[in-house]
């Protein structure tokens, strides 16, 4: 589908918008510059936007603190009204959200249309949850003192959010905080911008008061040095690379705020001899190349003990042939482009190295024939795990597959990395369930499940995939501040 027909049709529904947000306006960089924006199924430049650094970055903030003051003030119950309005709206409008993700991100269209309801799903959990930010009343060891705890919200938040979820990363940091009371100063990726601008529009729509939310985009170190250096901003909440998230962590100690940081993953998917093959091969299909592989959960190793080993080799590898590869506008389409060339080239040199290790390609292995940054659907057997494939984060969709022998074995490799995010085991022995997920050293552990990512849950890393959660009741914790006020003389 050719881009400016997209573009056309999102037009006519006022869905998109090509400039920043600062204080309820619509505007340009103060400077004029711009940047240019591209679909990576063909290479078209989509529209420009505002190439914004540190002077429209302070705005922000400023507009961001002036708001609130008043934000922070009105009743769970009128914050939840809003945030409600704004979930329907994004429903309402989930066909031109999701054509908007697949025309900047290159998703199939039926994966973004999930993007856009899962999205939306946690500003509804959150616009219930903002009535549920409950206090406590502490028994005194005094008999004249009575002593009260309050949550109260950090304030300013600062939402840097990557390219590969461009809409749900956004609402899963900005629900929980515009429910807690904070305002925020988000910074979606350079290369995916128009799902925030999208949904910054439908919050206008909804009642989110002018400066309460604020979208900046361009110059990512001057935006990210000026929410780093802002005694005004108290948060910074951040989704992408753990290296990018270590800088973060250090510029932000300056100041001393608080930090949120959903980083990297080296997903396992261990493949025990009594799993169910139909189930670990259907998981296993959607954890590795759901999104392209471009996404932290995904599966990036594949354990497979060596007694199921050659069924499920043959099974999966029928399989990833079977997957097809196009414009994720097209109909079947399972898997679209990787986000832009220096992604395809990470994946090269990550499956050359395999190979140059004694690793051999079952499936695919090179650019697709479709051309830019398509790339085949790729199995790689006999990976170790000293490979660069095995240790660090593919993003792309190539399947390392790792023979083990003893659970003992499978459990060692598994937990050998710098990540924790997500970890995925198929068995059908219930205690040997229970006590693999006990072992591994992950977040979020999925049993005969390869994906595990719902509104409802804590989503967050052991090791260095990060700190703090998102989603569940647990992800208002980082957007509040705990007062304790003891009240004397009270006898």
């Amino acid at each position: 589908m050719e881009t400016e027909n997209v573009v056309a049709r999102l037009k006519s529904s006022g869905l998109f918008r090509t400039k920043g947000l600062i204080g309820g306006k619509w505007i340009d960089a103060y400077d004029g510059k711009t940047i240019e924006v591209y679909n990576p199924a063909n290479g078209e430049v989509i529209a420009s936007v505002p190439f914004m650094g540190e002077k429209e970055t302070k705005d922000a903030i400023s507009s961001a603190y002036d708001a609130f003051r008043d934000w922070s003030k009105l009743t769970a119950f009128d914050r939840s009204s809003r945030l409600r309005k704004w979930y329907n709206l994004l429903i309402e409008h989930k066909e031109e959200l999701a054509q908007l993700i697949t025309l900047e991100q290159g998703k199939p269209l039926n994966e973004a249309i999930g993007e856009v309801v899962y999205g939306a799903s946690f500003i509804e959990f959150f616009a219930e949850e903002a009535k549920r930010v409950n206090g406590d009343i502490l028994p005194s060891p005094m008999p004249d003192r009575r002593l009260f705890v309050l949550k109260q919200p950090v304030g300013v938040v600062g939402a840097i959010t990557p390219w590969n979820f461009p809409l749900a990363m956004i609402t899963r940091k900005v629900g929980p905080a515009l429910a807690c009371g904070c305002t925020v100063v988000i910074k979606p990726s350079e290369l995916t911008p128009f799902s925030a601008l999208a949904a910054a529009e439908l919050a206008i729509q909804s009642g989110i008061p002018p400066g309460v939310l604020n979208v900046v985009m361009g110059d990512a170190p001057k935006i990210g040095n000026s929410l780093l250096e802002s005694r005004q901003v108290r948060k910074i909440t951040f989704t992408g690379s753990t290296a990018v998230g270590k800088k973060l962590m250090a510029g932000a100690a300056e100041t001393v705020k608080k930090v949120s940081l959903e980083l990297g993953g080296n997903a396992p998917f261990i493949i025990f001899d009594d799993a169910d093959l139909e189930v670990a091969v259907k998981a296993s299909l959607a954890s590795k190349f759901l999104y392209t592989g471009q996404a932290c959960i995904c599966t990036n190793r594949i354990l497979v003990q060596e007694g199921i080993y050659d069924k499920f080799m043959n099974a999966f590898s029928n399989a990833v042939k079977s997957l097809k590869v196009g414009d994720g506008f097209s109909e079947g389409v399972a898997q679209g482009p990787l986000i832009n060339e220096a992604a395809i080239q990470k994946v090269e040199t990550l499956v050359q190295d395999a190979i140059s290790k004694g690793a051999k390609v079952v499936v695919g292995g090179k650019r697709h024939s479709l051309g830019l940054t398509f790339y085949e659907p790729t199995i790689i057997s006999d990976v170790k795990n000293e490979m660069l494939i095995a240790r660090q984060e593919i993003f792309g969709p190539v399947a390392p597959v790792i023979r083990f022998k003893t659970e003992e074995e499978a459990i060692q490799i598994t937990n050998d990395t710098d990540a924790g995010l997500a970890a995925y085991l198929f068995t059908n022995n219930i205690q040997r369930s229970w006590r693999v997920s006990e072992a591994l050293e992950y977040g979020i552990v999925g049993v005969n499940e390869g994906l595990h990512a719902y509104e409802v849950a804590p989503f967050g890393g052991f090791k260095q995939s990060g700190l703090g959660r998102e989603g569940s009741k647990y992800g208002l914790d980082d957007f509040l501040e705990i007062k304790c006020i003891c009240m004397g003389n009270m006898g």
